[in-house]
């Protein structure tokens, strides 16, 4: 093992274990292949990544104690460059009794960690009750909204739903409150052998008149992964020299998409 390896297993020795799950939830594996940290000058320091992609492959991890008995667990994720390269880990921070009680409409943190075990990017999405009717989503309280930090303390922008009646739309704010993107979703969440492979949710120009520059798909995981887990895949796509920011925060809307539409009771979209 060199000095770097050494170095990296340290630091995932040192992660405490997430509140109300110690002694079940694994720490972050060793990473088999991290994407090189690019060397690049005046970028935040993590999203260094960033610069180098238009696309980054998100993949929940599969927890074997969810699956046989049903028990709401804490979501962890790798992030990939389309090479397969590992370039972030994702950890999901809640609280136990409201993963059992309030399911998809929980509170989280989601900490974002670089190869070195560092956190670089943190979600953060308030309990509110009754919130994520789409008819009322007009109005803050009844509205689900991530906010995004990069570094951890410096806000970077927000993912906050939109109202509608059918088709889901989400507004991505900057760190000024401005609208940068508006994201439209489809209509239908299903995946399986009869519905389309991935299900879209394309990123627009400030609003849906203009043709969209990306987009967040849930990808279909195949049969067994659908029916019997809630374990995700999903790919993000957006210009190659969009700021490293935006990317950062278009990446925080798929948990959020994650959360709302696709964390329930033993995926059913098989």
């Amino acid at each position: 093992m060199d000095h770097n390896d050494e170095t990296k297993a340290t630091l995932q020795a040192q992660q405490p274990i997430p509140y109300g799950m110690q002694g079940l939830v694994a720490q972050q594996p060793p990473a088999q292949n991290w994407m090189p940290i690019p060397q690049v000058s005046g970028c935040p320091p993590g999203l260094e990544y960033l610069t180098q992609l238009d696309q980054v492959l998100i993949h929940q991890q599969i927890e074997l104690l969810e699956v046989i008995t049903d028990f709401e667990t804490q979501n962890r994720y790798m992030l990939k460059n389309s090479l397969g390269q590992q370039c972030y880990y994702a950890h999901e921070e809640s609280d136990l009794c409201m993963r059992l009680c309030c399911k998809n409409a929980r509170g989280f943190v989601m900490h974002i960690d670089d190869n070195t075990g560092k956190e670089v990017i943190r979600l953060t999405r308030e309990f509110k009750c009754c919130a994520g009717c789409c008819w009322c989503a007009n109005t803050d309280h009844c509205a689900f909204m991530v906010n995004v930090e990069s570094p951890v303390g410096n806000p970077i922008g927000q993912i906050r739903q939109d109202h509608y009646l059918w088709t889901p739309y989400f507004n991505i704010l900057d760190a000024n409150g401005e609208q940068i993107f508006k994201i439209k979703g489809p209509c239908c969440i299903c995946t399986g052998p009869c519905c389309p492979n991935d299900v879209p949710f394309d990123i627009h120009p400030k609003d849906t008149s203009n043709p969209p520059i990306g987009r967040i798909a849930k990808q279909y995981g195949g049969f067994l992964r659908e029916a019997y887990t809630k374990a995700t895949n999903f790919s993000v796509s957006f210009p190659m020299d969009l700021d490293v920011k935006m990317k950062a925060v278009l990446i925080g809307a798929t948990f959020l998409f994650d959360m709302m539409y696709f964390e329930q009771q033993k995926n059913n979209n098989g």
